[in-house]
């Protein structure tokens, strides 16, 4: 199955680059291009891509303004494509935002071709692209400037069980699924059956939500290993 790409950024070669390698690659297509947020929302929703791979920083309307247009779209729009964050910092509030909105993640516009093609098959395939370190580091600044945890999120955690509250830690903590499985000695398919149950039940996008989440909650607090 080909996986179709747009890219919005205002630099023209960065467009260029992107697209001639993602192109490149026998799985993907690239159906699409925007200079700017406005019109990235507007080719998202008449090409219906499967990734969106946005700047954070843009004239006219930025990245993080048309993620949450494009992943919260109006009434009759039903095509909900999966937002990849373009950034040049890897802590960036503007990124921290974008997550929240459902973003599926972040990549550093520096990165080698490889990570760019990679990351587009993972974020496509309903992973988040979170790299561990980052996702502390990024998470746990922005945690620290909230006053308390959110009570509403906090109540929500009820519903979950034991063995999934755990699991929800590990994810926050950045730990990937077979890390998650080594240390909690389960078969990793197992360990996807109870992450997908902790996003159905707080009704969570994805794993990025999950992070986000579970500090907004108090369930992980920052500093905490």
């Amino acid at each position: 199955m080909t996986i179709r790409v747009i890219i919005v950024d205002d630099q023209a070669m960065v467009r260029a680059g992107f697209a001639a390698l993602l192109a490149a690659q026998s799985d993907i297509d690239v159906v699409g291009e925007a200079p700017n947020g406005k019109l990235g929302v507007e080719v998202s929703r008449s090409t219906h891509p499967d990734v969106v791979l946005m700047d954070v920083r843009m004239p006219e309307m930025d990245g993080l303004a048309a993620a949450r247009a494009v992943l919260n779209p109006p009434p009759g729009v039903v095509h909900l494509p999966k937002v990849l964050m373009l950034t040049t910092f890897d802590v960036d509030d503007y990124v921290y935002e974008a997550l929240r909105a459902g973003a599926s993640g972040f990549l550093l516009k520096d990165a080698p071709p490889a990570d760019l093609i990679s990351a587009v098959r993972v974020v496509a395939s309903g992973e988040a692209l979170l790299a561990p370190s980052v996702t502390r580091r990024l998470i746990a600044d922005f945690a620290k400037q909230r006053q308390a945890p959110r009570q509403d999120q906090s109540l929500r955690l009820n519903g979950l069980t034991p063995r999934e509250t755990e699991v929800l830690v590990l994810i926050a903590r950045g730990l990937s699924n077979q890390e998650i499985a080594e240390r909690l000695v389960l078969a990793e398919q197992t360990v996807k059956t109870h992450i997908g149950r902790v996003l159905n039940k707080l009704d969570l996008r994805d794993r990025a939500q999950a992070v986000i989440f579970s500090y907004e909650s108090g369930l992980v607090t920052p500093g905490e290993q």
